[in-house]
């Protein structure tokens, strides 16, 4: 079962788990509002799925400002509904964390042991929900924290790109942020893995693209693939002032890799959501 199916990380884990021979019971926010505790009861109770992977989230992170509650309301109290759900059922539960519950004041990769400080409602709203994601499913459950995803299937920051190179001579892009862009393709088929019986793995991982970059390093490799014209300049993130800020740093590793899904390098995550994207348009 999929809550969040029609997201961009939705849609792809539906794809991933019908490639991998399974049945994805596909939820839309329309299908089930995973705010109200009695209808995700209800709809697990109902489908009686095997494994829960909710990608249902408030993913605006600058909106979650003006909006902790709405944010909250999703990302953990929502979370905790299915979590508690899929234990009601014996299903387990693997639940999409962010990046954006440590600070950046590192400047090595963070592992699944290093001490959280959220920076933004976003941020505390995601680790608020790991807190009752693991509570609410009884140990039966992945935490999976993961980074700057982007996909084929919804607004993401390539996209972005590629239409303001449309329309511009030249993109000024934050140079000192720096993360693991992960293609919600790679990271789907991974999330499937993990929820197949020999694959499931209990507690909290990191599981994000192999290699690091910056948003500007990002943005001209999008545009070196697409042949696109525009130059990319490389600014700091004070010329951007934002309503919620960004950690500086996050890239993620694990401490248990040995025991988890390899994700590409993010370069080969872009060349596969170039070519996805060209072929859903």
């Amino acid at each position: 079962m999929i809550t969040g199916a029609a997201g961009m990380l939705g849609q792809d884990v539906q794809a991933a788990a019908a490639a991998a021979g399974h049945t994805p019971l596909a939820l839309d926010r329309a299908a089930l509002d995973i705010t109200d505790h009695d209808a995700a009861r209800d709809a697990v109770a109902r489908l009686q799925p095997d494994v829960v992977i909710n990608c249902a989230a408030f993913t605006d992170v600058d909106g979650a400002e003006a909006a902790p509650d709405a944010a909250h309301a999703v990302n953990a109290d929502g979370a905790g509904h299915v979590a508690q759900a899929a234990a009601r059922q014996g299903a387990w539960t693997i639940h999409v964390s962010s990046d954006y519950v440590f600070d950046g004041d590192k400047r090595t990769p963070y592992v699944e042991s290093d001490t959280t400080r959220p920076l933004s409602v976003y941020g505390a709203s995601k680790l608020a929900g790991e807190h009752e994601v693991r509570r609410g499913a009884r140990g039966d459950c992945t935490v999976v924290r993961t980074s700057w995803l982007f996909g084929a299937g919804g607004r993401c920051f390539p996209d972005t790109m590629l239409r303001l190179a449309g329309q511009r001579d030249e993109l000024r892009v934050v140079d000192d942020q720096i993360g693991c862009p992960t293609f919600t393709g790679h990271l789907a088929r991974a999330l499937v893995a993990l929820a197949e019986p020999d694959g499931r793995l209990a507690g909290l991982v990191h599981l994000a693209a192999a290699g690091q970059c910056s948003w500007y390093e990002f943005a001209r490799e999008t545009l070196a693939e697409t042949g696109a014209t525009a130059a990319v300049k490389p600014v700091p993130t004070s010329d951007f002032p934002r309503p919620a800020p960004r950690p500086a740093y996050s890239v993620l590793r694990s401490e248990r890799a040995e025991r988890l899904p390899v994700l590409p390098d993010w370069r080969e995550g872009l060349r596969d959501y170039l070519q996805t994207r060209v072929a859903v348009r």
